[in-house]
């Protein structure tokens, strides 16, 4: 008998939670509601929201806007923002994630201290995230997608490393090695680990629910950092894993001959999505 299990595991985390509800609570009053970009990074919870009343926009159509309420989920955003909400009158309802928002006030008071130095983030280019901790170095600091990207950098300055929360907390630690072996002796150089534990504490556990299952359905909407990440973990330890956005699509195929059947996620990941593939299996 086919056994599927939903990994408890998987699923919203602390911050994506914290948007979501402040956002219903804004659409239950039937107020009107704009979200600075997709409020979390799965197309289904997004369209679930759209159909609440809220509306997504971006950072030009923000520009055209006076008197209004947006929301800015929980990747954070740059000081430009708040700035043009104060100029346009603009009531910000701020989702930005505590973790996300204790790493830019620390980036800020490096760069403040410190303007000539480098301040590197690994982390995703263009990732909304990262944007806005950028940001807060009046876009000086430079962004490392990899540890091949390292050997840019000039390492007779000084280099103060951070990390975009949702990264990988091994590459972040590889490169930090290779930092430490090249700087110069006369550089200073100090690392931060910025990483989210919500997130990296989810690597060995999503490793372990993979390995336990023949087949592995990773829920995921394609534009999520951190499921990218995890995702890559299943299919490291279980080859027999697969991205999706939903039960539609699931193949017949890949459900031949398997007799377990493990279910899971990213951090933007809604449980009831996780639900619908479960029942599409069974139905």
């Amino acid at each position: 008998m086919l056994q599927i299990e939903i990994d408890n595991g998987s699923g919203f985390c602390f911050g994506v939670t914290t948007a979501i509800q402040k956002a219903e609570e804004e659409l239950a009053a039937g107020k009107t509601l704009y979200c600075l970009g997709d409020i979390v990074h799965n197309g289904m919870e997004c369209e679930r929201l759209k159909k609440l009343g809220l509306v997504t926009i971006n950072h030009e159509e923000m520009s055209r806007l006076h008197g209004v309420k947006v929301l800015l989920r929980a990747h954070g955003e740059p000081p430009s923002t708040y700035e043009l909400a104060r100029e346009n009158d603009i009531e910000i309802i701020d989702a930005t994630c505590p973790v996300v928002l204790q790493l830019q006030r620390r980036i800020k008071r490096q760069y403040d201290a410190c303007p000539e130095a480098q301040i590197v983030i690994f982390g995703k280019p263009g990732h909304a995230e990262v944007l806005g901790l950028v940001g807060q170095t009046e876009s000086k600091a430079i962004v490392i997608a990899n540890v091949e990207e390292v050997k840019r950098l000039d390492f007779t300055r000084d280099i103060y490393l951070y990390s975009q929360t949702t990264k990988s907390l091994d590459e972040f630690h590889r490169i930090i090695e290779y930092i430490q072996e090249h700087i110069s002796p006369d550089a200073t150089f100090k690392s931060f680990d910025t990483i989210c534990r919500q997130v990296a504490n989810r690597m060995p556990n999503i490793s372990a629910f993979a390995s336990r299952h023949d087949l592995v359905l990773f829920v995921c909407g394609r534009k999520s950092s951190n499921g990218k990440v995890l995702f890559n973990e299943c299919k490291s330890v279980n080859p027999n894993s697969h991205l999706i956005e939903g039960p539609e699509e699931i193949k017949k195929e890949w459900l031949e001959g398997v007799n377990t059947i493990g279910i899971c996620g990213a951090t933007s990941t809604p449980k009831w999505l996780m639900e619908q593939c479960r029942d599409a299996i069974i139905s």
